[in-house]
């Protein structure tokens, strides 16, 4: 069972970083890729389809770690606080800047919710760099607040997940501002898929496991909860599948 909750929280973490790594590296990138305030709503509709349904992905995450894992969770709180809490706050930060942006037709407002959105998507992608990081580094003998220094390179990942995602959605003028960083969405999503695989490859699983029991309830639970969300998150990508043309969302 510890192997099989293994693989299942490989499957959640890189399906998070695919797809919500995405729509954070958008939203890194929303200064650059849009010039004025229409171009940035356009933009934010690009990714507003998917995000909500992308950010179930991390608490399936979550509730996995905490449920097979509590001795990961534990140690990652204890050591990283200032991170997760970094995390936390840009995250809400972020999605405060969304779901507002379109309330009040002020440009004053309109900028202070694009920095919102910015501004969180750059301290999401630094504390899930950092989190990373830690681990990577931690399993290489090193401490996990040593292993933060690796927050920025790991942070450019998501930037340039971001650009490739926005070469697909994005109408063909903006698109051609994303371009401009090489790769493509496949790519990227690829090396987004095999990072927390490496960052888990050397974290002594038995040791932060739970005891059987709860493994198999956590697991069995995750096997009947995957199908489902998997399914979900294909209807959603079908349905928005092509590039925006206008900003009908959020």
């Amino acid at each position: 069972m510890e192997f099989l909750a293994v693989v299942l929280l490989a499957v959640f973490a890189g399906g998070y970083l695919v797809l919500a790594g995405a729509d954070i590296g958008v939203g890194m990138l929303l200064p650059w890729l849009g010039r004025g305030q229409d171009e940035r709503r356009l933009e934010i509709a690009s990714f507003a389809p998917f995000f909500l349904a992308n950010e179930v992905w991390l608490v399936a995450s979550v509730g996995l770690v905490a449920g097979a894992f509590p001795g990961l969770e534990h140690e990652l709180v204890e050591a990283l606080y200032p991170v997760v809490a970094v995390l936390l706050v840009g995250w809400v930060v972020r999605d405060m800047g969304l779901w507002l942006r379109g309330r009040v037709d002020a440009v004053v407002w309109r900028g202070g919710c694009d920095a919102a959105v910015t501004g969180g998507s750059w301290a999401v992608a630094l504390a899930w760099g950092s989190l990373l990081g830690s681990l990577v580094w931690s399993g290489a003998g090193g401490g996990l607040n040593a292993g933060s220094v690796l927050g920025l390179p790991l942070a450019v990942l998501f930037a340039w997940h971001g650009a490739g995602f926005a070469r697909w959605r994005l109408p063909v003028g903006l698109a051609g501002r994303a371009a401009r960083v090489r790769g493509r969405y496949a790519v990227s999503g690829a090396v987004m898929a095999v990072v927390p695989v490496v960052a888990g490859v050397r974290v002594p699983w038995s040791r932060v496991a739970a005891d059987e029991t709860s493994l198999a309830l956590t697991a069995v639970g995750t096997v009947v909860l995957l199908p489902v969300l998997a399914a979900g998150q294909v209807l959603v990508w079908w349905t928005f599948r092509g590039r925006v043309e206008s900003a009908s969302y959020l």
